[in-house]
């Protein structure tokens, strides 16, 4: 038996391993002729922390890493294997290096010029303080009792512009823009020049003059921290509360099936608007499947392959002169006309197609409703059994009660043929491979939920995060915009934002401006008398 996994191991990888070779090789063209095709774009990249390429790479990979049959062989593999990197993957790996070690240097030179900075005004106040007492400490006038107060304002104000700093601006980065952002480069240069302003005038009349009035320069220092406090206020208007207010409606459109969303924005720029898309996009849209884009494309290849040729007459028409030229433009001619042919009996069969788009759509619905009715039947039987597992485990000791893992291997197997099928027919089985669907089902036994709560995941399609890493995360998005992308949001602005395999579409519409007015209403016109008849008997 451990022969038998070990060779079925070997052979499975090894062959793996020479089909990604010769793919490799086949691809090596279209590769090329992408790039020259890219570079001539009008383009810009945000990068987002280093991970693997989306669906259109990933899916080729994980089913030559997963086995498809793991619904019905559910058994550990052992044995070695041999892998082979095309010349293709080699510039891929040397080139997602490069971009990495580009991305690690410019975001550590951004953050030790921001230290820098900020180390230049926490000093420059205590500075301003100390100077005095080394440089002409005999000349100073004594500090009263105001002077002292002015040290405790001084450190308070200190504190706060410290912790307001810190929350405004250290914070962990979320991507790599392309530009510069331009409000955050101002309040740098603004701070700068407004340090260096103080140091001039300091140097100037204080430093050169030894002034012995202390007091003076106690409250010099404080109006330094004064305003670097309502400079700080500034930045929170300009980074944070400018945006707040929505402007514009945007309409984000996945160009391979179709999926939109829409989206309120405020006043940002192209490459901020795009970011805010991008992580909107990992929460609101469902995953990327290529393999449901297939079944048009299969149709209609279909179609073409049930069309036959056939030559009524016999005999094909001579050239009347024999030679190579001749027989060549005898066989265009040919082809030409059996191309005509095909495309006239396509042309035919066009009318009908819809009946067979329509049979074919509710079979498939037909066999979804089968096989879901057979999941969620195995899925009931195997909680039913945890449960039953459970009531025997609370009479054993405590030393032989099972674990939710070891729980979740023990019933994985009486689900997991219906599972792939449902999976296969609704073309999810490269998001889900067996390793996550049972620290999936070790997760809701754990927590005690419902066969329906663990179903819930596989038979409606989640948003992107839902999945494993390895199947959504990109290693880069692609910026395309005909305006600068540090401009601002414009109504009728229409940008790109591209990946491996499918892009972002992006329209904006401002939001029209609302004219309300008010119509009075008399409250006494709602008054009315009731007049009753004499000759009533009320």
């Amino acid at each position: 038996m451990d022969t038998e996994s070990t060779y079925s191991g070997y052979s499975y990888y090894s062959g793996r391993s020479r089909g990604s070779h010769r793919h490799g090789e086949r691809s090596r063209d279209r590769h090329k002729s992408r790039s020259k095709d890219s570079r001539s774009e009008k383009s810009v990249t945000i990068n987002t922390p280093p991970a693997e390429p989306l669906l259109g790479d990933s899916a080729i990979r994980g089913e030559q890493v997963q086995d498809d049959n793991w619904g019905e062989t559910t058994t550990a593999v052992t044995g070695t294997s041999d892998h082979s990197l095309s010349q293709e993957d080699i510039v891929r790996i040397t080139k997602d290096l490069e971009d990495s070690v580009g991305l690690d240097c410019r975001r550590y030179f951004t953050l030790t010029l921001a230290v820098i900075l900020g180390l230049l005004v926490f000093l420059t106040p205590l500075a301003f303080l100390v100077l005095p007492h080394l440089l002409w400490p005999e000349k100073l006038q004594s500090c009263g009792t105001a002077c002292e107060g002015l040290y405790i304002s001084v450190a308070f104000k200190l504190l706060i512009l410290l912790l307001a700093v810190w929350a405004l601006f250290f914070r962990p980065p979320r991507a790599s823009l392309p530009r510069v952002f331009v409000f955050r480069a101002l309040l740098a240069v603004l701070v700068l020049l407004f340090v260096l302003s103080y140091w001039l005038f300091y140097g100037v009349r204080i430093l050169d003059t030894q002034d012995e009035n202390y007091q003076g320069i106690v409250q010099y220092a404080v109006s330094l921290v004064d305003a670097l406090l309502f400079i700080h206020y500034l930045a929170i208007v300009l980074l944070e509360l400018r945006q707040l207010q929505p402007c514009f409606s945007v309409c984000v459109t996945r160009s391979t099936d179709g999926e939109t969303k829409h989206y309120n924005l405020g006043q940002l720029s192209i490459q901020r608007a795009a970011l805010a898309i991008l992580e909107n996009y990992y929460c609101n849209f469902p995953v990327h499947n290529p393999a449901l884009l297939s079944a048009s494309k299969s149709r209609a290849a279909k179609h073409l392959a049930g069309l036959k040729v056939y030559n009524v007459d016999g005999e094909f028409p001579a050239a009347p002169i024999e030679g190579p030229g001749n027989n060549a433009a005898a066989a265009a001619g040919l082809a030409h006309s059996q191309s005509r042919a095909m495309i006239a009996a396509a042309a035919r069969r066009r009318d009908s197609s819809h009946n067979e788009l329509y049979y074919e759509e509710a079979e498939h619905e037909r066999r979804v409703r089968k096989r879901r009715a057979r999941l969620v039947v195995a899925v009931e039987e195997a909680f039913t059994h945890v449960k039953h597992m459970q009531e025997e485990e609370q009479k054993k000791t405590p030393g032989d009660v099972m674990d939710p893992r070891e729980a979740a291997q023990a019933i994985f197997p009486s689900m997991a043929r219906a599972l792939q099928k449902y999976l296969r027919t609704t073309k999810q089985q490269h998001c889900h491979s067996m390793e996550s669907i049972q620290q999936h089902l070790a997760f809701c036994i754990t927590n005690n939920m419902t066969p329906k709560a663990f179903l819930e995941s596989y038979l409606t399609p989640g948003p992107t995060l839902q999945y494993s890493r390895d199947h959504w995360r990109a290693r880069q998005w692609t910026l395309i915009s005909e305006a600068s992308v540090t401009s601002g949001l414009k109504d009728g602005t229409v940008f790109l934002l591209k990946c491996v395999d499918f892009s972002l579409v992006v329209t904006c519409k401002k939001i029209p401006y609302i004219q309300m007015s008010e119509e009075y209403i008399d409250p006494k016109s709602h008054k009315f008398v009731l007049r009753l008849q004499s000759e009533t008997s009320v």
